[in-house]
């Protein structure tokens, strides 16, 4: 069975610099994990959060089940994120120091058939930076086209 779920914060790319990638699982309900396996999840707003130590994912919209009954999961709920301790601790110091913040980045799902956000410890991009990814983009987009001709 191949799995092809990919659902990308592309926001954080442009936004932040990535600094360190962590791979964790999700505390998710049935409807919810059926619901990302059609691919009815969007991470544009989603951010991380540390709650009485134990780091949440906010504002992740996962929608409704299409299939479900009358019970419906809340869609826009803290959702927990599964980490070794030693990551939690890590992340935790790293995310009070100013400037630097935890990012959600892609779900996917794994061979075994679970859930799991991509996050990073990321730092915010000055006004300036963006304008260097645009201008970089576009340079690599022209390049891209001469190369076909």
């Amino acid at each position: 069975m191949k799995n092809d779920i990919n659902i990308k914060n592309k926001r954080a790319y442009f936004d932040y610099n990535l600094l360190d990638k962590y791979v964790a699982g999700i505390a998710l309900l049935g409807t919810e994990i059926k619901a990302i396996r059609q691919g009815k999840a969007n991470m544009t707003d989603a951010f991380c959060m540390f709650i009485g130590g134990n780091l949440y994912v906010r504002n992740l919209h996962i929608s409704e089940y299409s299939h479900s009954s009358f019970y419906h999961h809340d869609i826009k709920r803290d959702r927990a994120l599964l980490l070794q301790k030693k990551e939690i601790r890590k992340l935790k110091l790293k995310g009070e120091e100013k400037g630097y913040t935890i990012v959600p980045l892609r779900i996917f799902i794994n061979e075994r058939g679970f859930a799991k956000m991509e996050i990073a410890l990321a730092q915010g991009k000055k006004e300036f930076d963006k304008r260097d990814s645009i201008k970089e983009r576009d340079n690599k987009r022209e390049l891209d086209r001469a190369m076909k001709r």
